[in-house]
């Protein structure tokens, strides 16, 4: 096999089918594959289901429907197919066991027996109890009771674990991408469960070594979080005889609770009002967890928000498209500190994003709004209306429909709105009625026909008409350009509202 320098980039995301896709964990594959694409890399989907007491029906369903809505895209694995699969661990049992014996036969790996009762009595007889160097000889164990005795028991049907044999004194070195080079001693390092004989399946460290190894990724691309296994897994390789093609480690700093310290969960969502999912889910509860998409973020912005939690691109540049961010990322420019979740930021991305969105695309969003307040309109009128509000600073398509319900619902006239009262003054009925005469007389009310005639009418009179036009076809302070208004309404629905607003205010 090719060393390292040599090889095409392949990266890997390998989440656990135990529930939903944490935001911290898209924001981890975003950057595998950012990095996959700007090496003209490969990026593998690969499922860590070895614990089958954690797994969660739909949870890995749920997990590919997040990515295929974010834009991520995979180039092999757990129903991308592939040359390297199978891709789900659990099916991956038998090769699992040969790399298993590998080691036990080298010596670098050994049986243990020790029962979880047995092993929590040691734990309170000792303080700070590890099973290491220093305390595997008073256990239970292949090395204490001889390969006779070790025989018969596994004979016999005991259960047993297998466990990495760790030298102590032996400075390891971590070469990590964000890190530099991180030193640890073996000596507080211990002897990891590799196998069980229970479900005869590895733990994570075994199987993800020999994944790695196997699937020739280049670069481990992983949260912070599994910093403190990086040791063991380079202690692996070297046993495995695997470290000429050990991949590059880079551990990405945590994602933080915005406010407070400590990592970023779900209960900070919760408490705040912000998802920390991807898509909504539905626990087998019953209980149903906000996500992204339904309360209704863009994914261009959810992707632009979280490539940016950690990492920048060395500018001042905040929007950043996929490609851009393909272009600009760099490893090396991630921050080792963790990274403040600023949700109200997300929300700010969000909101520049609907303002560059085609109307087209947003449409569906409030159309849908429409019809669940009983409006049905020609999917094009919901086009105009989104072109003629998005850019009302609103963070969600959702926030519209308050904003723009005169559009389809005739007003109602009260002096007791303010703007009303402010605008309805002495002049204005009579204003109103020259509008609407001269409005009536148009064989064209498209805006510049509007335009052209309203405007030189007030110029003439030396008149702003316009606010109390705005109380006759909105009823409020709200809404978009006069003449873009009443040429959505069309002539008929625009006098219309000005005879009622005469008919209900006072004729001042």
């Amino acid at each position: 096999m090719s060393t390292l320098n040599e090889r095409k980039v392949r990266v890997r995301f390998a989440p656990s089918p135990t529930g939903p896709l944490h935001i911290g964990g898209v924001r981890t594959a975003l950057y595998n594959y950012l990095f996959a694409r700007q090496h003209g890399g490969s990026l593998i989907f690969r499922i860590e289901d070895t614990d089958s007491t954690r797994f969660v029906p739909g949870a890995e369903e749920y997990i590919l429907e997040s990515f295929r809505w974010l834009g991520i895209e995979f180039d092999e694995g757990v129903s991308f197919g592939g040359d390297h699969g199978p891709y789900r661990q659990s099916e991956r049992r038998d090769i699992y066991k040969k790399y298993v014996r590998q080691l036990l036969d080298a010596g670098r790996a050994y049986i243990a027996f020790d029962t979880p009762d047995e092993l929590n009595a040691k734990r309170e007889a000792v303080p700070n109890f590890q099973y290491d160097a220093h305390t595997r000889m008073q256990m239970r164990n292949s090395l204490t009771l001889g390969a006779d005795e070790t025989r018969r028991l596994i004979d016999e049907g005991q259960q047993y674990v297998v466990r990495f044999l760790v030298e102590p004194g032996e400075e390891i070195h971590v070469d990590d991408l964000i890190r530099g080079d991180v030193k640890v001693m073996s000596d507080i390092l211990d002897d990891k469960v590799l196998y069980k004989s229970a479900d005869q399946l590895p733990t994570y460290h075994l199987a993800n070594i020999v994944d790695d190894h196997l699937m020739e990724v280049t670069h481990v691309i992983r949260g912070e979080e599994w910093l403190p296994s990086a040791p063991l897994h380079v202690l692996l390789y070297r046993a495995f005889g695997w470290a000429d093609t050990m991949p590059r480690f880079a551990h990405l700093p945590l994602l933080l609770k915005p406010d407070g310290k400590g990592k970023l969960s779900k209960r900070d969502g919760d408490r705040l009002g912000f998802p920390v999912f991807p898509l909504e889910w539905h626990g087998q509860d019953g209980t149903v967890c906000s996500g992204y998409r339904e309360s209704g973020y863009l994914p261009e912005a959810v992707i632009n928000f979280l490539a940016l939690l950690g990492w920048n691109p060395g500018t001042d540049e905040e929007l950043l498209s996929m490609d851009q961010l393909i272009e600009k990322f760099d490893l090396a420019k991630c921050s080792k500190s963790g990274a403040k979740f600023d949700y109200v930021k997300g929300q700010w991305f969000n909101r520049e994003y609907i303002q560059r969105a085609p109307d087209a695309l947003l449409a569906p969003t409030l159309d849908a709004i429409l019809r669940s307040e009983g409006i049905a309109q020609p999917i094009e009128r919901v086009e105009a209306v989104v072109g003629m509000m998005k850019m009302k600073k609103i963070n969600f398509i959702k926030e519209l429909w308050p904003l723009c319900d005169f559009f389809f619902i005739a007003p109602t006239y009260s002096m007791d709105d303010k703007f009303v009262r402010k605008n309805w003054k002495e002049g204005a009925a009579a204003q109103m009625r020259r509008l609407a005469d001269i409005l009536a007389g148009l064989d064209t009310f498209d805006v510049e026909h509007q335009r052209q005639a309203v405007d030189a009418w007030a110029a003439a009179d030396g008149i702003k008409p316009w606010n109390a036009w705005r109380v006759c076809l909105v009823g409020t302070g709200k809404g978009p350009d006069m003449y873009e208004l009443a040429a959505f309404l069309g002539k008929d629905e625009t006098l219309r509202r000005m005879q009622a607003a005469l008919d209900a205010l006072p004729q001042v």
